[in-house]
C-alpha cells in the first residue's frame, strides 16, 4: 500500500489514544457479541423457517440470509452498546494499491468512537457436513493472515449447515485441519466452538498474533415445528 491514506485513517490515527481504545476493546471480551448473534440467529430461524426451508434454495443463499440476518442483530441491540453492527463493511486497514478493492466483511461490529476497528462475522454455507473446504479456506487465507480482523484478537465464522449434523461437521473440520475445537463456556449446548491461533502478523505493524476464531453453525432447515 502506497502513502495514501483514507479520510478514516486521518479522522481516527494510530495514535496512543487508538491503542488504549483497541486494548480496552480487546479486554471486553466478546461474549455481549456473541450473544446478540444467537439471539438473532433465533429469531431469523423461528421467522424464516416458519415460512420456508432455506436449504431448498440455491440462488445468492448466502448473501441473501445475511444481508436478512444483520437487522435481526441490530433488534437485539438496546442502542446503548458502544458499538454498532453494519453488513458489508470495507476494512480498508489491509487495503492493496488500487484498483485492488479492499477486503469486505459480510458484517460487522464496529466501535463508535473508533470505527476503523471492528469485530467481523464471515458467512459460509455448509450443504452438508463435508461441505467445509470454503469455510476451512475462509479462516486460512483472510482470518490467520491479518488480512481480516487487523484491529481484532477475535472473531467468527458462521456456518449456514443446510444439512446433516453439526457435531459432524465440527469433527470434520478439526480432522481436516488440525484445530482443536473447543466448547466455548458462556454457550454450552450451542453450536457453538472456538480454535486458537498464532497469526502471521507483518513485520511492521502490531496487529495481535494471537487469535481467537468462534466458530458458530446455523442449522436452516426444519428439522422439528418451530413453536411461536
Amino acid at each position: 500500500m502506497g502513502e495514501s491514506h483514507t479520510y478514516s485513517e486521518r479522522r481516527w490515527p494510530d495514535t496512543p489514544e487508538f491503542n488504549s481504545i483497541l486494548r480496552n476493546w480487546k479486554a471486553a471480551g466478546s461474549v455481549v457479541l456473541l450473544s446478540l448473534i444467537w439471539k438473532g440467529y433465533d429469531s431469523f430461524r423461528k421467522e424464516a423457517l416458519s415460512q420456508i426451508d432455506c436449504s431448498q434454495e440455491d440462488e445468492s443463499l448466502e448473501r441473501d440470509i445475511t444481508q436478512l440476518l444483520e437487522p435481526k442483530i441490530h433488534e437485539e441491540m438496546s442502542g446503548y452498546e458502544p458499538f454498532y453492527i453494519q453488513h458489508g463493511p470495507y476494512e480498508y486497514e489491509t487495503r492493496q494499491q488500487a484498483p485492488a478493492q479492499p477486503p469486505q466483511y459480510d458484517i460487522a461490529f464496529r466501535l463508535r468512537a473508533y470505527p476503523r476497528v471492528m469485530w467481523p462475522l464471515e458467512a459460509k454455507v455448509l450443504r452438508t457436513d463435508s461441505d467445509i473446504g470454503n469455510y476451512i479456506n475462509e479462516v486460512k487465507n483472510n482470518f490467520l493472515t491479518c488480512r481480516y480482523s487487523p484491529f481484532s484478537n477475535e472473531a467468527a465464522m458462521l456456518g449456514y449447515l443446510l444439512s446433516g449434523d453439526c457435531d459432524k461437521a465440527f469433527g470434520n473440520i478439526n480432522s481436516k485441519t488440525g484445530w482443536n475445537l473447543e466448547n466455548h463456556p458462556n454457550f454450552i449446548g450451542r453450536a457453538h466452538k472456538v480454535s486458537r491461533h498464532k497469526r502471521n502478523s507483518p513485520k511492521n505493524k502490531t496487529y495481535p498474533v494471537k487469535f481467537l476464531c468462534h466458530h458458530l453453525l446455523f442449522e436452516l432447515w426444519i428439522s422439528e415445528p418451530i413453536l411461536n
